[in-house]
């Protein structure tokens, strides 16, 4: 990954790409005859491609992005699931939770760019990410119970998390679906845009995380996750571990010292 220059790509397996634009990595989901369904196949390959960004220190930021007009991701492939025997599904498990653990697990900061249909698997995908940039189109949800399952890709522990439990209990038992703009209004997305807005307003969000300390983004993003439900104390303790792993680093002098000579830091990200 960290070969690749700006605007270069790596494809991983048939269905997602890599692209590099400075320090932002765009993560493309690209199975457009599907409208994106996570299959086995493309679950393989979006956990190898956050495997690849996870272990790349020059990424600083990653945007979850589609090449489909009308949809981000409609979550699971369920024509394929319909050919499963019960055997096959219990080994298919683990590549489906390795994908979204994959995008939530990612130490880098991340946004998703959502437009169309975000439903099932495919919000939970954007849930995964820190940011949610929507434009006018998207439509998102958790339907799984209107399919006799249960959201299994993080959305029960993360919906609650973004909005709590009384509306994410709503949200994931109805099965309803949620345009745009009352998910803005439900915390269901971060941002809302103009239609066809969203990955160009996740980038130039991305690009402006971006020119901040990578060691300081990446601290703050463990400090978030990791002292999120915590009591007051043991969040103040995670927050000061976090802080202990910056203070005395090459950012952190390379910080204070760009600010005292009033100009540009150029971090050295260690």
């Amino acid at each position: 990954m960290a070969d690749l220059e700006q605007g270069e790509e790596r494809r991983f397996g048939e269905f997602v790409v890599v692209r590099r634009h400075g320090y932002v990595a765009e993560l493309v989901l690209d199975r457009p005859k599907a409208m994106n369904a996570v299959s086995t196949a493309m679950a393989r390959s979006l956990a190898g491609a956050c495997e690849a960004l996870a272990a790349d220190p020059d990424v600083r930021v990653a945007v979850l992005t589609s090449t489909h007009e009308r949809a981000f991701c409609v979550g699971a492939d369920l024509k394929e699931r319909n050919s499963f025997t019960d055997a096959e599904l219990v080994r298919q498990r683990p590549v489906a939770r390795a994908a979204y653990t994959g995008v939530l697990e990612l130490p880098m900061p991340a946004v998703a760019a959502v437009h169309g249909f975000a439903l099932g698997g495919g919000f939970e995908l954007a849930l995964s990410c820190d940011l949610i940039v929507a434009d006018r189109t998207a439509v998102v949800g958790l339907p799984e119970v209107s399919v006799g399952v249960i959201p299994g890709g993080g959305g029960t522990q993360l919906l609650p998390r973004r909005i709590g439990s009384a509306r994410a209990a709503e949200l994931i038992f109805s099965a309803r679906r949620v345009a745009a703009v009352e998910a803005r209004e439900l915390g269901l997305v971060d941002v809302l845009v103009d239609a066809g807005r969203d990955r160009e307003e996740a980038l130039a969000l991305a690009s402006r995380i971006a020119g901040n300390s990578p060691v300081g983004l990446r601290a703050a993003k463990r400090a978030l996750r990791l002292g999120h439900g915590l009591d007051i104390r043991a969040g103040l303790e995670v927050e000061d571990a976090a802080w202990r792993s910056v203070a005395f680093s090459g950012d952190r002098a390379e910080g204070v010292a760009a600010f005292n000579e009033k100009r540009t830091p150029e971090w050295p990200g260690a």
